[in-house]
C-alpha cells in the first residue's frame, strides 16, 4: 500500500475535524500523482505519434508513392496530412499545458476541474484519431476504384459482364469496407482502453479524492 492510500485510510477513519497539516499533505501527494498521470499521458501520445509515423515510412516505399502520385491525388493528401499533423500538434500542446497546469496548481477545486479537463482532452483525443482512420478507408477505396487504372480494368471487365454485376461488386467492397471499420475501431478502442483509460481511471480516482477533501472543508 503506497502512501497515498495509507493516508486516505487514515482521512476516512478521521472526524471532520482532520488536521489542516494532513489535509494539505494528502492535497500534496494527489497534486503529484495527478501531475505524474498527465505527464505520461503526453510522453504515450508522443510515443504513440512516433511509432506510427515511423510505420508510415516503413509501408510507403518508393514503389508504393510513387503509386499513389499517378492517382493525382495530391490535393487530397496533402491538405489531409497537414490538417492531420496540425491537429496532432494541438492535442500535444494542450496535453503539456494540462501536465504544467496540474503541476503548479495549489487549489484543490482548480485541480478538479483541471483533471476533469484533461480527462475530456483524453476522449476527444481518442474520438479524433478513430474517426481520422475509419475515414481514411472508404477515401483509400475511392481513390483506388477511381483512380487505379487496374481496378479500371477490372470494373470494366465486371460491367461488360453484365449491369447487375457492378452493383454487387460495389456493394462487397462497401461491406468490406465497414467491416474493416468495424475492426480498426474494436482494435483501437482496445489499445486506448488499455493504455489511456487506464490512467484516466486513476485520475477519477483522484478527482474522488479531492471532491471528500472539499466535502470536509
Amino acid at each position: 500500500m503506497d502512501e497515498l492510500e495509507l493516508l486516505k485510510k487514515d482521512w476516512e477513519t478521521s472526524s471532520k475535524n482532520y488536521p489542516e497539516l494532513d489535509k494539505k499533505t494528502l492535497y500534496k501527494l494527489i497534486n503529484k500523482r495527478s501531475s505524474s498521470l498527465v505527464k505520461w499521458i503526453f510522453i504515450i501520445s508522443l510515443l504513440e505519434f512516433v511509432f506510427w509515423t515511423l510505420i508510415s515510412l516503413v509501408t510507403n516505399d518508393a514503389e508504393s508513392l510513387e503509386k499513389l502520385k499517378s492517382y493525382n491525388v495530391d490535393y487530397i493528401i496533402y491538405p489531409l496530412t497537414v490538417f492531420g499533423y496540425l491537429v496532432l500538434g494541438y492535442f500535444f500542446y494542450v496535453f503539456y499545458k494540462n501536465y504544467k497546469n496540474i503541476y503548479v496548481t495549489e487549489n484543490t477545486k482548480v485541480l478538479m476541474e483541471r483533471i476533469l479537463k484533461t480527462r475530456k482532452t483524453v476522449k476527444y483525443y481518442v474520438i479524433y484519431n478513430l474517426t481520422f482512420m475509419c475515414l481514411g478507408i472508404p477515401l483509400a477505396v475511392i481513390m483506388e476504384l477511381s483512380s487505379n487504372p487496374e481496378t479500371q480494368i477490372l470494373i470494366s471487365d465486371i460491367k461488360s459482364e453484365g449491369e447487375n454485376n457492378i452493383y454487387i461488386f460495389y456493394l462487397i467492397v462497401a461491406v468490406l469496407s465497414l467491416i474493416a471499420m468495424a475492426l480498426i475501431t474494436i482494435l483501437f478502442l482496445g489499445f486506448y482502453y488499455l493504455i489511456y483509460g487506464l490512467l484516466l481511471k486513476r485520475l477519477k480516482i483522484n478527482y474522488k479524492e479531492l471532491k471528500k477533501i472539499v466535502d470536509v472543508e
